[in-house]
């Protein structure tokens, strides 16, 4: 739905050029929640800018839902307007809601379909219809003084699906609110993904937003993306910085002649008792030095990081045990890790 290839983004700055994205290649998939994360001045907002052509590209390509924007944009009067109805299609919802102080809540989401040429009734319908939709049926007449932060990223939301989008943008659009305020906005997000199958791209510096609501992610750092995947695939991948910030976990080897392992748990795997089973099945001592475990994206996921007595050598029949059971394993502290192929083996011989 969305595809950005070597996307690249230079502003001019006091004689010299700031570089924000520097050959961006990113695809996201009709009707997933994707997200972008990173640290400020990462080049998220410049990104997600660019997507929707608010700012135009130095070089690369923006195509969205097929349609190559940037080959429309400043090719005359004609692609103009191809431009315009295009970007009707991309809803954007800002940070600090952006709502006019001096229209009314209903007033606020019938701008875009102004704008669009939509009549005044056909206008009113569909205002009131986004305002329940978005849980604000009653706010309709209120002006924004009247709401809270929550409320109004709510008509915000609702404005921006006035032009019925296929694609949501979102410019950390809960960084502005309490962590109960961004729950219900985010459970709000999810369920207009689901509902009306909008495919929703959302830049944050929250890991919770991720681990809360989207199907895919991407690491952003210095105007490029160092890692992307779907969130199940980035936690199964071993060193994957993200997976390391969703669910991190510490400690470290309790002595010399120790072996520090990370466990990922996914799928039906996190509800098994599988470390009890490992310790009855090898009469070991297992001792937990940290775990972290959430619903991500409705999906139980979790990591563990444990200590085996003995070397990695004598561990490698346990490792492969995990490994059978459908689990990531990641040497944390010891040699380098074996093929799974081979603890395969060596589980079976040990089982002999």
């Amino acid at each position: 739905m969305i595809t950005t290839t070597g996307l690249t983004k230079v502003y001019p700055s006091r004689g010299r050029e700031v570089t924000a994205l520097d050959g961006v290649d990113l695809h996201v998939r009709e009707g997933e929640v994707y997200g972008v994360i990173g640290q400020s001045g990462a080049g998220k907002s410049s990104l997600i800018r660019c997507v929707n052509l608010l700012e135009r590209p130095t070089a690369g390509t923006v195509t969205v839902d097929g349609q190559d924007l940037t080959a429309l944009a400043g090719r005359g009067r004609r692609a103009g307007k191809e431009l315009r109805q295009a970007r009707s299609r991309i809803g954007m919802v800002f940070q600090h809601f952006n709502l006019l102080s001096s229209r009314t809540v209903q007033d606020n989401v019938e701008l875009p379909l102004e704008i669009l040429g939509v009549s005044g009734q056909e206008r009113s319908r569909k205002a009131l219809e986004l305002l329940d939709l978005v849980g604000l049926a009653d706010k309709a007449r209120a002006y924004p003084a009247q709401l809270s932060g929550g409320q109004k990223q709510r008509v915000g939301i609702a404005r921006a699906l006035a032009g019925d989008p296929k694609v949501l943008l979102s410019d950390e659009a809960t960084s502005a609110l309490d962590p109960e305020t961004t729950r219900s906005i985010l459970q709000l997000l999810r369920d207009l993904n689901r509902q009306l199958g909008l495919t929703v791209l959302l830049i944050t510096h929250e890991m919770d937003v991720v681990k809360t609501i989207c199907d895919s992610a991407a690491l952003m750092k210095k105007g490029r993306i160092v890692e992307s995947g779907t969130v199940s695939e980035l936690l199964a991948t071993p060193g994957s910085e993200l997976a390391q910030e969703l669910f991190p976990v510490g400690g470290q080897a309790s002595g010399p002649g120790r072996t520090v392992i990370d466990v990922t748990f996914h799928g039906e795997a996190a509800t098994q008792p599988v470390i009890s089973q490992l310790s009855r099945t090898y009469n070991i001592d297992i001792s937990i030095l940290g775990a972290a475990m959430d619903t991500v994206a409705g999906k139980q996921i979790g990591r563990m990081r444990i200590e085996l007595p003995g070397r990695y050598e004598e561990n490698v029949v346990p490792v492969g045990f995990l490994r059978e059971q459908g689990l990531q394993v990641e040497v944390v502290d010891g040699p380098a890790n074996v093929p799974a192929q081979t603890a395969a083996a060596l589980v079976k011989e040990g089982a002999k």
